[in-house]
């Protein structure tokens, strides 16, 4: 749905980018990747779904080498208009015609942040683990941000709302419409079990970890639970709750992958 996203772009930004609710989730996230970025070694690195290209533009500022890729060219030009770094390309791509040929060149680490995955059916999800399988070096490493089944700040949220079909919306196999600022997108929810058994052949799983499990969903920026002191109390919460078992239970989850 490019032309959607598209219009998503304009104020990605400003709605969850910026947002105190997303540069919370964001901190979090590289907290985790940190092991993987930092360890004296110049990556090659392909970032899915990259969006407005915060993510890319942190990673190249650490002197890896990234090729950055999205379906919306409105997310593209956004993030190409911040950096003009030498080791950061910026590119429209759509996840699902991605092929063993559509790159010149394998990758060490593939990303992708804050439910771009959730965007693929499981059909297509099982695809992009074997194509991915062939785009990693040896040893090559996959983490990825994704929306489970059991969020427990949307069903609290809802509940209070009195909408409770919404309130378990998630907790389904079958496609959800959800709302991006505005946009209608098709999305299918993930718990992190059902991840690993779908590449259990093809990766081992290093790491699981919840993201916004007291940090509350970007949709609730705008209310008092984004502000302090609340906000400052959710992210100490979730420096202390760090457990696997805990990971589908939050907004989102990370997984961090390694190929067999």
């Amino acid at each position: 749905m490019p032309n959607d996203f598209d219009i998503a772009s304009t104020k990605y930004d400003t709605t969850f980018t910026f947002s105190n609710i997303g540069k919370a989730q964001r901190h979090m996230v590289f907290k985790y990747l940190n092991p993987i970025l930092n360890q004296g070694k110049k990556l090659s690195i392909l970032e899915l779904n990259c969006g407005t290209g915060e993510d890319a533009i942190h990673f190249a500022k650490l002197n890896h080498n990234v090729l950055a890729t999205d379906i919306s060219e409105g997310m593209i030009k956004v993030a190409r208009a911040k950096t003009n770094s030498k080791n950061l390309i910026f590119k429209t791509q759509d996840i699902n015609t991605i092929t063993t040929n559509t790159f010149k060149t394998k990758f060490d680490f593939i990303f992708s942040n804050f439910g771009g995955l959730n965007c693929l059916s499981k059909a297509e999800l099982d695809l992009f683990f074997k194509k991915a399988h062939k785009l990693l070096n040896p040893e090559g490493k996959i983490v990825l941000v994704i929306m489970p089944k059991h969020c427990l700040w949307e069903r609290l949220y809802f509940i209070l709302k009195g909408s409770f079909k919404k309130a378990n919306r998630r907790k389904t196999n079958e496609k959800v419409i959800a709302n991006v600022d505005g946009v209608a997108v098709k999305t299918w929810y993930y718990n992190p079990e059902e991840i690993v058994s779908l590449n259990a052949s093809q990766y081992a799983t290093n790491n699981i970890k919840p993201i916004g499990l007291a940090i509350p969903p970007s949709y609730l920026e705008n209310s008092f639970l984004a502000k302090k002191p609340f906000l400052s109390i959710f992210k100490s919460i979730d420096a202390v709750i760090t457990g696997s078992y805990w990971a589908k239970y939050a907004d989102h989850f990370l997984i961090e992958l390694k190929k067999n």
